[in-house]
This record gives C-alpha cells, structure tokens and sequence, in this order.
C-alpha cells in the first residue's frame, strides 16, 4: 500500500469511529473499527517530517488546523479536551528537536530533545492536574505523542539500514507505542483499545511510496469537514426529535 492508500484508509476509519462517537453510540463495532485510526495518521506524521521540504510550513499547517478546531470544539461544547491534532503537534515538535540532536550532536541537540520530551510530559501529565475540571486532555496521551517518534527513531538509529529493513524496524517501533498506548488507554475506552493492534496489518503493507496523487491537503479539508456534518447531523435529529 502506498502512503496515500493508508492515509485514506485512516480517514474512513476515522470518520465511522466519529458516527460512533456522536451519532450511533449503541453501536460498538464502529469504535473498535476506528481503534485503526491513530497507529495509522501517527506511521504517516513520522513519514511526513521525513519528507516534507518545508517543516515550519508543515508544523505550522497542522498547528493553525488544531487551533481553529479547538477554538470551535471550545465554543460548542465548553470544553478543554484536545483534538487530535495536539498530539500530533507536539509529536512533530519532539521529531524536529530529535533531528536536530542527531545532525548536531552536541549540547545543543540534546538539551532540544530533552525539552520537547519535558513538554509533551507537562502537556499529556501535568496539565490535565493543574486544569482538573476544565476537561483538558491530550487525546491518546502520553504514549499517543510518543508513537509518531517511535516510528521516525529508526531512521534516526538505523540509517545505514536497507529501505526494506528500516520499514520493518519503523513497523516494530510502532508496534512497541501501539502498545504502550494500549496499556495506557485500555481502560478508558472500556477495553477495546487492543483493537488498535489491528492497524499492523495494513501498517506491514506499507511499500514505502506516497503515491501519485497529491493528498497533501486532504487532511486538512476533511477532517473539520467532517466534524461539522457529523455534528450538523447529531443536533438536527436532536431538533427533529424534541418536536
């Protein structure tokens, strides 16, 4: 499968899981459908600070998406909890920090890595304390923000690794954050968190390749698209019910 494949993959599941959120609660295989999700967009942010050309413009796409879905998930339910996107700003934040430890390799870098470590620990554990009823959360946590920079590490350890060697390498590192996120997020979710192992299997059959079409941006229109007509839907069969 290519990288393009995966992501579209990622971004049917994503959306049964969300109908399964808001929509048909009732129905429990649509969230264990969407546990294949985050492994998959988490594989995918790796492979994107890899190769994208312009970091601070990839960093700065996924930050400013964040910011203007949190400000609306804020504005209509009144809620702190953070989207997706934070965990995976933060995860990108802790790879770029991490390149830049391997290229300069000195007290620089590592004082870089060492403090995007130290934030992802203060935003996933500290804050959700200090801000105790205010909702804060970092979706999938800590090992949530630890996943994408699993799977980036062997390219950081393992350069001189054949391609085919490095992807087996990159898939048993997110086997390890799969796992630790599912230790970690088990019980929340009421035991079918395990389920998200599931995404090795397309993960394994990944060639390594985008594609040929140009989805750069697709993220970025769907998934607030998406939200609004999943919620759009959820408040008129709420309106058409209390009539």
């Amino acid at each position: 499968m290519t990288g393009n494949q995966l992501k579209i993959l990622a971004l049917i599941t994503m959306t049964i899981d969300h109908i399964g959120v808001v929509l048909l609660p009732q129905y429990l295989i649509l969230r264990v459908i969407g546990r294949l999700t985050y492994p998959i967009f988490a594989y995918m942010i790796a492979e994107g600070c890899f190769y994208t050309r312009d970091k601070k413009r990839y960093l700065g796409g996924i930050f400013a998406l964040g910011l203007v879905c949190q400000l609306g998930f804020l504005i209509a339910m009144g809620s702190l909890e953070q989207s997706i996107l934070t965990s995976f700003v933060l995860a990108i934040i802790t790879i770029y920090a991490l390149q830049l430890a391997d290229g300069r390799r000195d007290a620089v870098g590592v004082l870089a890595l060492v403090g995007a470590l130290a934030l992802d620990a203060f935003v996933a554990l500290a804050l959700p304390v200090l801000l105790a009823g205010t909702g804060f959360s970092i979706d999938y946590g800590f090992w949530g923000i630890m996943l994408p920079v699993f799977c980036y590490a062997p390219r950081v350890f393992c350069k001189k690794a054949l391609d085919n060697k490095r992807l087996r390498l990159m898939l048993a590192c997110a086997t390890l954050g799969i796992v630790l996120v599912c230790v970690q997020m088990n019980a929340w979710l009421g035991g079918i968190q395990w389920f998200s192992l599931l995404a090795i299997a397309p993960l394994a059959c990944y060639n390594g390749k985008r594609g040929t079409w140009h989805l750069k941006h697709l993220f970025y229109i769907y998934y607030p698209a998406h939200l609004v007509a999943i919620w759009g839907i959820a408040l008129l069969l709420r309106y058409c019910l209390a009539m």
